[in-house]
């Protein structure tokens, strides 16, 4: 309870010292609006639906580039980590690629696709799937090999040995490296959603857009706010818990 309410008490001071800010008019109203100005344009948006349904295409979007992510970079990820060949060739693209900043594929993804859907799929998951190849791979190499001798001393081989042993020890630190390609891939989605139109669904990233084409700032700073109210929900509802948890029970906490 304590933490909470200096929690909110810190959220206050902030919110606190932005209208002094924009009452001293040290920048223009247009550059800086006011607290109660961004407040009423997310109102008048949740109230014409505007903002509601660009979450959810947004966050279908995200679900879908993400999951596709995962699904591609956890068998790649176990594969490096087993085979020295692998690591050696598509391990080094991986670090080479995760380094490449996601706004980088959206001109590749435009030619290839051109303004579809697919384009912006691409781009979020070629944004998380590297991320999640190298937090299997470092996870898988953070167990400790006397866990496997153990297994083949009472009679466990091959698959059953990485699917009963290796990946449950790893899970802790493949998790963590999910939530970072969680990160990436919503970062990926709003690089997107900002270079590629389409008029199969407007989301976040084409409202922030449009804020900015429009010189709206408090649309601007509102659609930015919901985004970190988005992924500070992601985490505590999807991923905190299933991390605590996790390294609770392997007790790597």
């Amino acid at each position: 309870m304590k933490r909470r309410l200096i929690a909110a008490l810190f959220f206050l001071m902030l919110l606190g010292i932005w209208e002094l800010l924009c009452r001293a008019k040290i920048w223009s109203p247009v550059m800086m609006p006011e607290p109660l100005a961004v407040g009423e344009y997310l109102w008048e948006s949740l109230r014409d639906g505007t903002l509601g349904q660009a979450t959810l295409v947004t966050l279908r979007r995200l679900l879908i580039g993400y999951l596709a992510g995962v699904a591609i970079g956890l068998p790649l990820g176990l594969l490096t980590a087993r085979f020295k060949t692998v690591e050696d060739t598509l391990g080094v693209i991986a670090l080479g690629l995760q380094t490449l900043p996601s706004v980088c594929w959206v001109p590749l993804a435009l030619l290839w696709f051109g303004q579809t859907e697919m384009a912006m799929l691409f781009v979020v998951v070629m944004g998380s799937v590297w991320s999640v190849v190298i937090a299997t791979d470092n996870g898988v190499r953070t167990v400790p090999p006397i866990y496997a001798r153990a297994a083949r001393t009472m009679g466990s081989r091959g698959l059953h040995t990485w699917l009963k042993v290796i990946l449950p020890a790893a899970l802790p630190f493949i998790v963590s490296g999910m939530k970072q390609g969680w990160a990436f891939a919503w970062r990926s989605l709003m690089a997107a959603e900002i270079f590629v139109t389409i008029l199969t669904g407007f989301g976040l990233g084409h409202l922030l857009h449009y804020g900015r084409e429009l010189h709206a700032m408090d649309q601007i700073i509102g659609i930015m706010l919901v985004i970190i109210a988005i992924g500070l929900l992601a985490d505590k509802i999807l991923f905190s818990p299933w991390e605590k948890y996790l390294h609770r029970r392997w007790g790597t906490d």
